[in-house]
C-alpha cells in the first residue's frame, strides 16, 4: 500500500483529486491509532495527515484554540492547560486498550467524536466544535463553522463530520470551543454496590443539585485494575465533582449525605481523582483487548446498564458502565455469536452499539453500528455522495458499500 503524508492543505487536496481522477479508495489516517475501529478499509493509498500539524490559532481570552488535523491532542491539552484551560469533551486515549502506539491527533478525535467521562454532563466533542476546513471526495477544500463563539454561518457541517469516520471528508483544521479549568476535584467512592443499585446512586448523584462532572460504575475485577481503587477490593459507583476548592469540600460533603442510603461514601483528593478518571477515560479498567478479543461500546439508557452487564458477564467478558451507566465498555472473546448476544441485549434494551475493534475477518463479516432503516439509509447515501461523488474516502468504514 502506497503512503502518502503531505504537509499543507492544497497538496491533500490534490492528493485526494488525483485518487478521484484515478477511482483509488483512499485510507484516511492520522497516527493509525484508530485503524481497527469499524469496519476494515479496502484502499490502495494511505493519505496521512500526520504531517498536517501545528496550532494555528489560541485566544485563551475568547476560549477558542484552533489546530491542524494532525496536531497531536497531547500537544493542545498542555497548551491549554498551561491557561488554566481544558478541551471540554475529555476525549479518550485508546491506544492501551487496542495495543496501538502513536499519540492520537486532534483530526482522529473530531472524526470519531470521542469524548470521555465528563460527555454525560458537557455534551460530546461535536458540540464544542465550533468550526472546520476540510477536503472533500472532489479535492474541494471547504470551511464551516468559524472561530468565534456567536457563530450561525451556514449549515451545521461541523456536526455532520464530527464524527463521520473520515467518509466524507479529510478534516484538515479544527477550531475547539474551551473552558477554564476547575480549581480542583474530588471523587466520592460508594463501595460493595451492584450494578443496579450502582447506577441508581448514579442517578441520584446527576439529578443532585450538586454540579456532578461524571459518574461512572465498575466491577470489582475491573476496579482491581485501577490502582486508586485497589484497596477497596469490590464493586465502586464512582461520583466526581470539579471547581473552586470550597465549592468542591461543600458539594462532596453533601452528596456524602445524600447517597448514603446507597453506601457510606469515601472521598478521593484531586491529584488521585485526576488520575482515577482518566483512567476510566481511556478505559484501562479492561486492560488490553486481545488478539483474539474484540471491544464494543453500548449506548442504553442508565437503567438498562445493569441489564447489559449481566449479558456480558454470562459470556465471560469484562466491563464497566460510563456516563451514568449510559454507556458500556466492553471486552469479550470476538466470535459472531457473542457479536449476536452483545448486539441482540442492546436492542432488547432500546440502545445503540459499536463494534470498536476485533480481528479484521470478524469486523469486514458484521455490522459494526446498527443498520439503518431503508429511508435513513438512502438519505445517508445521498449525503455520501454529495461529499464523496466517487466513494473513494474511507470507504465501507461504517457501513458495507458506502
Amino acid at each position: 500500500m502506497t503512503t502518502l503524508a503531505p504537509a499543507e492543505e492544497t497538496e491533500i487536496a490534490e492528493a485526494i483529486s488525483e485518487a478521484r481522477a484515478r477511482g483509488t479508495p483512499i485510507l484516511l489516517a492520522g497516527h493509525a491509532t484508530k485503524d481497527g475501529l469499524l469496519r476494515p478499509v479496502q484502499a490502495e493509498t494511505t493519505l496521512s495527515l500526520k504531517n498536517h500539524e501545528g496550532v494555528t490559532l489560541y485566544a485563551p481570552n475568547e476560549l477558542i484554540v484552533s489546530a491542524r488535523a494532525g496536531t497531536p491532542i497531547a500537544e493542545i491539552e498542555a497548551l491549554v492547560a498551561a491557561k488554566g484551560q481544558q478541551i471540554i469533551a475529555e476525549p479518550p486515549d485508546l491506544s492501551a486498550l487496542l495495543g496501538t502506539e502513536g499519540g492520537q491527533t486532534l483530526g482522529g478525535v473530531v472524526a470519531c467524536n470521542l469524548s470521555g467521562p465528563r460527555r454525560v454532563t458537557a455534551g460530546a466533542m461535536r458540540d464544542h466544535v465550533m468550526g472546520l476546513r476540510a477536503v472533500n471526495g472532489a479535492g474541494e477544500v471547504i470551511r464551516a463553522g468559524g472561530r468565534v463563539l456567536k457563530n450561525v454561518t451556514g449549515l451545521d457541517l461541523c456536526k455532520l463530520l464530527t464524527g463521520s469516520f473520515g467518509t466524507l471528508a479529510a478534516i484538515t483544521e479544527i477550531t475547539l470551543k474551551v473552558l477554564p479549568a476547575a480549581e480542583t476535584m474530588a471523587t466520592l467512592v460508594l463501595p460493595g454496590i451492584d450494578a443496579t443499585r450502582g447506577v441508581a446512586a448514579l442517578s441520584a448523584a446527576l439529578g443532585s443539585p450538586f454540579g456532578v462532572s461524571a459518574a461512572a460504575w465498575l466491577p470489582a475485577a475491573q476496579a482491581a485494575r485501577v490502582s486508586e481503587l485497589a484497596p477497596f477490593a469490590a464493586a465502586v459507583a464512582l461520583v466526581r465533582v470539579e471547581d473552586f476548592r470550597a465549592s468542591v469540600a461543600y458539594r462532596a460533603g453533601r452528596l456524602r449525605e445524600t447517597l448514603a442510603e446507597f453506601a457510606p461514601a469515601e472521598i478521593i483528593a484531586d491529584v488521585p481523582s485526576h488520575a482515577l478518571w482518566r483512567a476510566v477515560r481511556d478505559a484501562a479498567p479492561l486492560g488490553v483487548a486481545g488478539r483474539e478479543e474484540a471491544v464494543w461500546r453500548v449506548s442504553v439508557r442508565p437503567s438498562a446498564g445493569p441489564a447489559i452487564v449481566a449479558a456480558v458477564e454470562s459470556l465471560g467478558g469484562r466491563c464497566f458502565l460510563d456516563w451514568g451507566g449510559g454507556l458500556v465498555w466492553i471486552v469479550a472473546d470476538a466470535s459472531a455469536a457473542h457479536h449476536r448476544a452483545i448486539t441482540g441485549a442492546a436492542r432488547a434494551a432500546g440502545g445503540v452499539w459499536w463494534l470498536m475493534h476485533a480481528p479484521a475477518a470478524l469486523r469486514a463479516s458484521l455490522d459494526v453500528v446498527p443498520p439503518e432503516p431503508a429511508p435513513l439509509a438512502a438519505i445517508a447515501r445521498r449525503v455520501k455522495a454529495a461529499f464523496d461523488p466517487a466513494f473513494i474516502l474511507n470507504p465501507g468504514r461504517i457501513h458495507a458499500g458506502l
